[in-house]
Formats: C-alpha cells, sequence, structure tokens
C-alpha cells in the first residue's frame, strides 16, 4: 500500500496524466450516454456537434494522457536506477529514457596520460560513454619505491588508483576511502589502496589481471589498463649533454644547469606493453592524448613499444589536449607548438588530427601564484608547428579550483564529443542513433552549463562594490571592468596591504623619524630667522 501511494506523490509527476485520462473517460462515456438518448425529431447541428467534439476530445485525452503517464513511469524508473545523477531534484530528464542506451552504446573513447590532467578528462567523459579506456603507467620512473610498496610488492599504482576514482560512480567517497591512511598498529602508514591492490594482486595472481577485475569489483564506468607491466625508468638528456636518471631531480637539476630537457627515454627501451593495450587503441572511436607532466607522463607512456605506432595506425579522431600551465624545469616558457613539437620529435608525426587549447584568459593573480613557483600560462602559439593536418580548436576550458588553474571536466568532455558528433555529421551518420543520442545529450549539457554560468556572473555581480567600477568615456560602465572586477579589487587590496607593510616595517619607521627631524629642523630655523630679523 506504500509503494501504491508513492505513485501520487507530487514529486513523481504522474497525478495529472492520469487526472487527463478520466478526464478522457468522461467525455468519452458523456459522448457515448448522447448517443443512446439520441433522438432524431430533437437532433440538431449544435447537439451533433457537442457529441462529435466530446468523443473526439476524450479520446485525444485518453491517448495523450497514456503515452505520457507511460514515458513518465520509464523515466521515474531511470531515474531511480541511474547512479550518475547526483541530484535528482528539479533535473530536467527530456531525454533521460535514452541515457542508458547512450553510455552502453556511445563511442569507444581511449585515453592516454597521466597526473591529474587524466583524472579529469576521465571525469567529464564518463558522463557521455561506457566504452571508456584509460591507458596509464604503472611506473615512478627510477623514483625509490614506498615502504608499503616494498613490503607488499606492489608496482606503483598512483595514476591507475587515480584512474579508478576518476572512473567511480562517487568520486568523493571512493578518494576518501582509497586514500585513508591507517595510524595505529601493523597497518601503520599504509593506505587502504596499499591493502587493496596487494590482495587484489594476490587473488587473481596477476598484477595485470588485478587491475582489469578491479573495474568489475568497484563497479567503475570503463576501464583502466596499465600501459606496460615492466617497472621502467625515465632519463632526461640536458641541451647541455648532461643526463638526469630520477623524475624528482628533474626540475631541480635543469634550473641549477640553467638549460632545458633535449629528450627523455625509458628503459628498458624494449619493453612490451600490457594485454589489451594495443587492441583498445585498435578499436578506439577517438584517442586522447593528455593533458599531463610532458615529459614525464605523456611522453613516456608513448615510447613504450608499439604504442605510438597503433595510435598512427588507428582510424580513430586523435585529439592532443594541451596543458594550460607550464611546469618548472620541464616546459619552462612552452607554447601550444612546443609541447606539440617535443611529442612530435620524440615519436614523430600522425598522433594527432586535433589539438584542444585554452583561450589564456585567466585572471593574472592566479598566474601571479604560479609564477612564483617558477611556473607560467602557456602561450597559445601554433603556427611553427613541426606536423601538417593538425586542426587548432581553441577554447574556455580552463576553471579555477581551489586557488589553482585545472582543466574543466565537463568543458574538456563536451569538446571532445563535439568533434566526434562532426565526425560523425561529415559521414552522413545524423540518422545514426548513436549520434542523435550523443548530440541530443551534448546540447543539453550546453544548455545547463549556458544556465550556470549566468547564474554564476549574476551572483558575482552581486557581491561587487560600485567603487571598483571603472567608467568609459560615453559614462557606461567599461567590458574590462565588468569582467575583471575582482581582478581590479584585489590588486587594490595588495597595494594597500604592500603600502602598510612599508609603513609597518622598521626601515619605514627610522625613515619617517628621520623626515620628522628634518621638517622641525626646518621649522626651528625659519622660526629663529624671524626672530632675528
Amino acid at each position: 500500500m506504500k509503494g501504491f501511494l508513492q505513485w501520487f506523490k507530487s514529486s513523481a509527476k504522474m497525478k495529472r496524466w492520469m487526472f487527463l485520462i478520466l478526464l478522457g473517460v468522461v467525455l468519452i462515456c458523456y459522448s457515448v450516454a448522447q448517443i443512446l438518448v439520441y433522438d432524431k425529431i430533437d437532433a440538431t447541428a449544435l447537439a451533433i456537434g457537442k457529441i462529435v467534439i466530446s468523443f473526439v476530445f476524450g479520446f485525444l485525452f485518453m491517448i495523450t494522457g497514456f503515452v505520457f503517464l507511460n514515458k513518465r513511469t520509464l523515466e521515474v524508473f531511470i531515474e531511480s536506477t541511474d547512479n550518475r545523477m547526483e541530484n535528482k531534484k528539479g533535473v530536467n530528464v527530456k531525454s533521460l529514457i535514452f541515457n542508458k542506451t547512450v553510455y552502453d552504446q556511445g563511442p569507444n573513447i581511449v585515453v592516454i596520460g597521466g597526473g591529474s590532467g587524466l583524472s579529469t578528462v576521465l571525469s567529464g567523459l564518463k558522463n557521455y560513454t561506457n566504452n571508456l579506456t584509460a591507458i596509464v603507467a604503472v611506473s615512478d620512473y627510477g623514483e625509490e619505491n614506498s615502504e608499503a610498496e616494498r613490503e607488499l610488492g606492489l608496482l606503483p599504482t598512483e595514476d591507475i588508483k587515480n584512474s579508478l576514482i576518476a572512473l567511480g560512480n562517487n568520486e568523493a567517497k571512493m578518494k576518501e576511502l582509497f586514500e585513508y591512511k591507517f595510524n595505529t598498529g601493523r597497518l601503520n602508514g599504509y593506505t587502504f589502496a596499499d591493502l587493496y591492490f596487494a590482495g587484489m594482486t594476490r587473488t587473481n595472481k596477476d598484477f595485470s589481471d588485478a587491475i582489469l577485475n578491479s573495474n568489475e569489483v568497484l563497479n567503475i564506468t570503463g576501464k583502466v589498463i596499465p600501459v606496460t607491466l615492466e617497472n621502467i625508468q625515465i632519463s632526461a638528456e640536458l641541451e647541455n649533454g648532461y643526463v638526469i636518471n630520477q623524475k624528482s631531480k628533474i626540475p631541480e637539476v635543469v634550473a641549477d644547469k640553467l638549460t632545458k630537457i633535449n629528450r627523455v627515454y625509458i628503459t628498458p627501451s624494449n619493453c612490451r606493453p600490457a594485454p589489451g593495450v594495443l587492441e583498445a587503441i585498435k578499436n578506439a572511436d577517438s584517442i586522447i592524448i593528455g593533458p599531463g607532466s610532458l615529459y614525464t607522463n605523456v611522453i613516456p607512456n608513448l615510447l613504450v613499444n608499439g604504442v605510438a605506432k597503433a595510435i598512427k595506425d588507428s582510424k580513430a579522431i586523435k585529439i592532443y589536449v594541451s596543458n594550460i600551465m607550464t611546469e618548472q624545469g620541464q616546459t619552462d616558457d612552452y607554447s601550444v607548438e612546443d609541447h606539440i613539437n617535443a611529442i612530435i620529435d620524440h615519436c614523430g608525426e600522425g598522433l594527432f588530427d586535433y589539438c584542444i587549447y585554452d583561450t589564456g584568459e585567466i585572471i593574472p593573480e592566479y598566474i601571479k601564484m604560479y609564477n612564483k613557483e617558477g611556473a607560467d600560462l602557456v602561450e597559445q602559439k601554433i603556427k611553427n608547428v613541426k606536423a601538417k593536418g593538425i586542426k587548432f580548436i581553441r577554447k574556455d576550458i580552463a576553471v579555477v579550483n581551489d586557488g589553482r588553474i585545472r582543466h574543466d571536466a565537463s568543458l574538456v568532455a563536451s569538446s571532445v564529443i563535439e568533434l566526434i558528433c562532426n565526425d560523425l555529421k561529415f559521414k552522413d551518420k545524423q540518422n545514426d542513433p548513436q549520434f542523435m543520442m550523443l548530440n541530443s545529450k551534448l546540447q543539453s549539457d550546453k544548455r545547463i552549463n549556458k544556465i550556470k554560468q549566468k547564474q554564476e556572473k549574476k551572483t558575482k555581480k552581486g557581491k561587487h562594490e560600485r567603487k571598483f567600477e571603472t567608467i568609459n568615456s560615453k559614462g557606461k560602465k567599461s567590458k574590462f571592468s565588468t569582467k575583471y572586477q575582482e581582478r581590479i579589487k584585489s590588486i587594490k587590496e595588495s597595494d594597500e596591504k604592500a603600502k602598510n607593510k612599508r609603513k609597518n616595517s622598521p626601515q619605514a619607521n627610522k625613515e619617517e623619524e628621520k623626515v620628522d627631524i628634518y621638517k622641525r629642523m626646518q621649522e626651528f630655523r625659519k622660526s629663529g630667522y624671524k626672530k632675528n630679523g
């Protein structure tokens, strides 16, 4: 009985269609009753018209009610079973019926990279397809293994762990669990992830199978595959010939030697790709490379024997997502073209069809913070790329999270899906179910993002103070002021703090005392001259 009453809740949106069906039944019954008592003598055009109209509207109301009641029933069912919907209140479920099919029959996408950039891309793409494969490294490239890795006999699993978290249905809770660190007893210093990977490796008797089976055990969207099962080491050769064999030492040595990285290479150079890597690349509809640390995440994965060749031979849409910020000691002063040329120098041409890069419109205060760490904005130069035929797409894909500049997961994902849709359209597959469903979801997400952006702008606009607005020659607020009011406010506050700091410093106090003494002497002299005069 309790379950039956749930259908009559206002949130179920069922009662309106039930009422419409009931109204249709009443109108049909009324028209039938009129026919049964119909008298030929009293028949008029108006009376006949009433009977016909009642019957027609009653029939239409019933059909419409049944259609939308069934549709809403399916929507409620999918709402309750679709784990991707975090907030199910007030969600527009116009195309929700097709969501399951969109994910299951979505494009086969392979993502190659590492670090936070890889996790961001995976987090966004899992909302469009279940056929998602992350190819990541299982090596710290010459770094000393942690105590847990030595004790449990594990390969480095940092990128594997982050990719599994990114593909999880609840990233926050999964991250909290995997990164939980024991601080008592024999497990002191171990994380849950260490114990999980150790247990899975021993249960499956093979590390590769342990990772593949984790996809089912953790019920994640897509799958994660290690690029190789060999513990490879990365070496960086600098322009002055100096060779660095430890990943963490690269930025420090590059800064000390005042030089740049000439090339990187892995040892052993003939390491074999893990089972399933080349097959995943071959069967992909789209291959995404990056973002991530150029010389320590992206290029090493491509140097594994056979990976770069498989990408070149693949008929998939190949996309490179460029970094937004440079990295100290790795990509100092690098532009977009420098990143691409470095990959071409190591792996040859044919790896990319498209390059997605950011517009670079980032408030300078955040860039200033990166400057203190030796990083800077990646310059948007693309004229001198060594490979021909690469199409460049410049989009606003940056977001600031906790003071750090990151790729926006949803914007990167929508840019990739848009390219896939355009490719299907180019192949005259507008009537293909995959295209229709992907395109429908893409347009829906774009509308939602626009609404969110408008709401954020209104919120920010309300918080700004009038005294920080600038007025142009026509008496209207300038576009710069509208866009960078927070920046103007921050600069003024920063200048005010610096001014106060200078005032309160001991040196400033001494200088003020000197000025004060000098002024008093001048006044004394003037007063003495007046008396003597």
